[in-house]
């Protein structure tokens, strides 16, 4: 197969645009839209948009990269039918393409102006440190809850980054908009916890998984609590923009579903209720910067 026929099949496995492009779109708007709204000020340009989306997009590839080489020994010994272990791919060139990224995102940060860059810069340091487990990788690893929160401790960066883009300008950020960074670290936990809930005859030697660590029914109600931290935050929000009412709907709506997910994962966590649990994962999450970002201007042009 040609170079660019197996990228394809390993953005498939490993870093789906199909899924990964709405979100991600979806959560820069948020950000950046969220920022105006909260300070009062007017939505700026497209092109503030446009470079939110793509240096968002380039740091989530360079975090799959970053997975690529610290799990490399793991993959090859546990999970041999991932594209770089089966030999689809080499991780020399992943990393390539990770590290090809980088002039284009300093030219964008750099664009943006703003110092926007060093903002950058911050995340990078953090995930450079993420990619070799901190200098302490047998230490974290036996520490399952540290190793999270260190590990989702950049999406606040992340959305820092984001949201920088539209009140760097400005000077400061409005001090309502802590709560939305904070949202992006607890959607980050429900991202990730959700992903590791497995049934049990989907576990496999060698890989850590959540429900494997806590069993599937604690393990869901971990998930759910870190759900309802962020129910709590998007209504924090909605108060903070003058939408509460409708903000606390749409919280509590979407925590109900939660709950019916995790309800039923942790009485039948068959690979069905597993694959349920990613999904509605994504969705939670999706639904909250959605609504975060978007909701007020549709209310606020309302006459």
């Amino acid at each position: 197969m040609s170079v660019l026929r197996r990228l394809w099949i390993y953005q498939a496995e490993r870093f789906p645009l199909a899924k990964t492009v709405p979100l991600l779109a979806c959560f820069s708007a948020a950000s950046i839209t969220l920022s105006a709204v909260l300070a009062d000020r007017p939505l700026p340009a497209f092109s503030a948009y446009l470079i939110g989306f793509t240096l968002v997009f380039i740091l989530f590839f360079q975090l799959r990269v970053a997975d690529e080489v610290k799990d490399g020994e793991d993959d090859a010994q546990y999970r041999p039918e991932r594209p770089i272990p089966r030999g689809l791919v080499s991780l020399r060139l992943i990393v390539s393409l990770g590290i090809a990224t980088i002039p284009l995102a300093v030219f964008l940060a750099l664009a943006q102006g703003s110092g926007l860059i060093w903002l950058l810069v911050l995340t990078w340091v953090w995930l450079s440190a993420m990619t070799f487990e901190f200098g302490v990788p047998a230490w974290l690893k036996a520490r399952p809850v540290l190793y999270l929160l260190s590990h989702m401790a950049i999406m606040p960066l992340i959305d820092l980054m984001l949201t920088g883009i539209e009140w760097l300008p400005h000077g400061s950020a409005t001090p309502a908009l802590w709560l939305f960074i904070a949202l992006s670290f607890s959607n980050g936990c429900v991202l990730e916890i959700g992903r590791k809930l497995w049934a049990p005859e989907s576990e496999l030697v060698g890989v850590d998984t959540y429900s494997g660590l806590w069993g599937p029914k604690r393990a869901a109600f971990i998930w759910l609590i870190f759900a309802g931290i962020s129910a709590t935050l998007l209504i924090g929000v909605g108060i903070a923009t003058g939408f509460a009412f409708a903000f606390a709907v749409i919280a509590l709506a979407g925590l109900a579903a939660c709950l019916i997910a995790t309800r039923s994962y942790a009485a039948n966590p068959t690979p069905k209720a597993e694959k349920q649990m990613d999904t509605v994962a994504g969705l939670w999450v999706f639904g909250c910067y959605a609504t975060a970002g978007f909701l007020p201007l549709a209310l606020g042009a309302l006459p």
